[in-house]
């Protein structure tokens, strides 16, 4: 009997220690990941930071920092590759991105894939990171990555960071790199994938958070306590975070801040906008002004056109006219040849007269008719009867007359 209940006591005790190490595992994985979010958060935070003070490249602390914590939140719980022998040999986050981030628009892989002085895979996956950053598209790779579920789950066992609920943050958090501009050489030694990356803890054990950061770390980390994969089940380790009176004069000092930097920004998008309308006042003046010229000159143009019309019709008819005329000295030529042959060396003078008359008339229209009255038919007898010896002596008679003889 008594062994009986030493056996059930020492089943019982080892069923406990079961369970006991079962829940001990999964906290410290909940705690692992939790760590390593926090810290990539923080590690962003930095990034930010030193950005606007200087350029952010491979000798760079901050960076070297944030590229071993994103190798080990790629790297948690990978699989291993199981070879023909039935052996698991350790692989690299490269072979996993390598398959899930062939479906992004314009990747790197194949170009990685092709560089010659790095060799390893996670050389590679290293000098992925780098070029993602200066792609700007680290956020991207990682989505496109997590979406394929498919691949992560062939990639990664249970309790990964990445088939958890905190790989939507780490794509959130990853987004705000894009706004850094990084200069990478990659042929450095930051590509040697020889030794595995170690985090730096100490930058973050010392971090003052800036007053121009938007969330607070309280509920940063009220979001982060609240997040945890399915198999995990995070407890609490103590009591709540109370705040002291100086941490409370702080957030009071920091609020205040923000509110001075919005009125000042408001007072400036007042003024611009004052600006604007003025601007925009006088752009509708000057262009009633342009309308109102255009107008005056369209007008000035329908006066003009006018004008030119009624020219035009003028010269059409004294162009019609001396047609008239011309047919007419034709006319009265053939007349007088027909009527009087003996002085057609008399009418070709009288034609030049008429020609030499009629090229010496003014081009107005008002001479028209007496150009016609002159050149008519009886206008015409009436000359040739002056010039008859009945009215007019000729100065042979003259000189002959005894009358007229000199002493």
């Amino acid at each position: 009997m008594a062994s009986r209940s030493l056996g059930g006591l020492s089943g019982i005790r080892g069923g406990g220690g079961g369970g006991g190490k079962k829940s001990l595992s999964s906290r410290n994985a909940a705690v692992e990941r939790r760590n390593l979010i926090t810290v990539c958060r923080f590690s962003v935070k930095t990034l930010i930071d030193r950005s606007c003070f200087e350029t952010i490249d491979d000798s760079s602390p901050e960076f070297n920092n944030f590229a071993a914590i994103l190798e080990q939140i790629l790297s948690h719980r990978l699989k291993g590759q199981v070879t023909w022998f039935g052996y698991e040999s350790p692989r690299s986050f490269w072979d996993y991105i390598r398959v899930a981030c062939r479906k992004v628009s314009q990747n790197c892989i194949c170009s990685i894939e092709n560089m010659e002085n790095v060799s390893s895979s996670r050389a590679k996956g290293r000098a992925w990171i780098r070029v993602a950053l200066m792609e700007k598209h680290l956020s991207e790779y990682i989505s496109t990555a997590l979406r394929d579920f498919k691949t992560t789950r062939r990639f990664y066992e249970d309790g990964a960071i990445v088939l958890g609920e905190e790989a939507n943050m780490l794509a959130g958090m990853l987004l705000g790199l894009n706004a850094i501009d990084f200069s990478f050489c990659l042929k450095g030694e930051g590509l040697d994938g020889s030794f595995p990356a170690v985090i730096d803890y100490t930058p973050y054990l010392k971090y003052i958070q800036s007053s121009d950061s938007i969330s607070s770390d309280e509920e940063e980390l009220r979001t982060l306590g609240s997040s945890g994969s399915e198999s995990s089940t995070p407890e609490n380790v103590g009591p709540p975070f109370l705040m002291d009176e100086n941490s409370w004069f702080n957030k009071c000092k920091r609020v205040k801040q923000k509110y001075q930097l919005t009125l000042e920004q408001k007072g400036y998008l007042e003024e611009l906008l004052r600006l604007r309308e003025n601007q925009l006042s006088e752009s509708v003046s000057q262009n009633k002004i342009l309308l109102q010229r255009i107008e005056d000159s369209d007008l000035a143009h329908k006066l003009e056109k006018e004008q030119l019309e009624y020219i035009i019709v003028e010269l059409q008819d004294q162009l019609k006219s001396y047609q008239s005329l011309d047919q007419l000295s034709a006319e009265v030529s053939l007349s007088q040849t027909s009527l009087d042959p003996s002085q057609s060396q008399g009418g070709d003078g009288k034609q030049d007269t008429l020609n030499i008359m009629s090229e010496g008339k003014e081009d107005t229209p008002s001479l028209l008719g007496l150009c016609g009255s002159l050149t008519s038919v009886a206008s015409y007898k009436s000359l040739t009867s002056l010039k008859s010896n009945d009215y007019l002596a000729s100065p042979t008679t003259e000189m002959t007359s005894p009358g007229l003889t000199p002493s």
